[in-house]
């Protein structure tokens, strides 16, 4: 960019001069000599004075340079005319206002290069930034479902189910999602309905007939890649929140459609009202659920989503929409 800047400032009296007679009077070498002198005044301040914090103390100092280089210049370029050369403090002047123009041209460069330079660094340490509150919000989520899965297997224990070897195996399962997929920045869909499955068939076994599970799928690619773990708090909030409630075959809804990129995700449970007060110790201290999941939506899908919560009627509904 810059040989070809000064390029053009090299050639730009022949081209100015271009069709009229006689061309242009100077020679190459006259204006190569006036070339290195703009170029010194240029870079000076390119390289060391625009970078200065305090420029005023040194800008006298610049003034006189540009004049005592001006008048260098002068001197030079009197061999290239004959006795009757222009007047001498006109020919100064003019090499001043050179130098300060291109000054000015150059100080306008190197503020749009720092401007250009600052904004990459804000939007590398917002990247970074960013991954890293991802990381924190999904490091949340695993102690949380975990805890609470431990939970499961321990009453099942208490209880000396027989069922109890089947449960720790889909603990397995879910550990082993968890430490691996659950990682990465990105899963196929097919893995994380499984894994929610495995999480909803845990929690079948240790809520038995107090809770009824209707769960449908509509998807037409699998392999769709998607955040993982990005809907186990979506289910969790509704196990949570039924096995609270007395009596059995409380009804809990789960959807999950993706058609031409558009993920839906719907969740529905009964719940009653107040009855976080009377959630147990372990539930409360594990829980972040749903704000959990709003933050990562946010920072995942900025305004590619839409969540949906609904509460009626003892009624709790939650439609998550996402545009892949």
């Amino acid at each position: 960019m810059h040989v070809i800047f000064w390029c053009l400032v090299l050639l730009y009296p022949y081209i100015e001069n271009l069709g009229r007679e006689g061309g242009y009077s100077m020679g190459l070498i006259h204006e190569l000599v006036g070339l290195v002198f703009n170029m010194i005044p240029v870079y000076v301040m390119y390289f060391w004075f625009f970078s200065l914090k305090n420029k005023k103390k040194i800008a006298p100092f610049i003034v006189v340079f540009f004049i005592a280089l001006a008048y260098i210049e002068f001197y030079f370029d009197g061999f290239f005319h004959s006795g009757d050369y222009h007047n001498y403090w006109a020919g100064i002047l003019t090499n001043v206002i050179s130098y300060t123009s291109l000054t000015i041209l150059f100080f306008a460069v190197y503020s749009l290069k720092q401007l250009y330079q600052k904004q990459q660094e804000l939007d590398i340490a917002a990247v970074k930034n960013q991954e890293a509150e991802l990381r924190v919000l999904k490091g949340q989520i695993n102690p949380h479902f975990l805890f609470n899965t431990l939970n499961t297997i321990y009453a099942s224990a208490l209880e000396k189910d027989n069922k109890t070897p089947d449960l720790i195996l889909k603990l397995s399962d879910s550990f082993r999602y968890i430490l691996t997929e659950g990682q990465k920045n990105n899963v196929p869909l097919k893995k994380e309905i499984t894994h929610i499955k495995d999480y909803i068939n845990l929690q079948e076994e240790r809520l038995s007939n107090k809770i009824l599970v209707d769960w449908s799928e509509d998807i037409d690619d699998y392999e769709q890649k998607i955040p993982p773990l990005l809907f186990i708090s979506l289910v969790e909030n509704a196990f949570k929140y039924s096995s609270m409630l007395t009596g059995e075959g409380h009804l809990i809804i789960l959807k999950t459609r993706l058609k031409d990129g558009k993920l839906t995700f719907y969740v529905e449970n009964s719940f009653k009202e107040n009855s976080g007060n009377e959630l147990d110790t372990d539930w409360k201290e594990s829980g972040i659920g749903l704000e959990n999941t709003k933050k990562r939506l946010q920072l995942l899908f900025s305004d590619r989503y839409k969540m949906e919560i609904n509460k009626k009627d003892e009624t709790f509904k939650v439609s998550l929409t996402i545009q892949l």
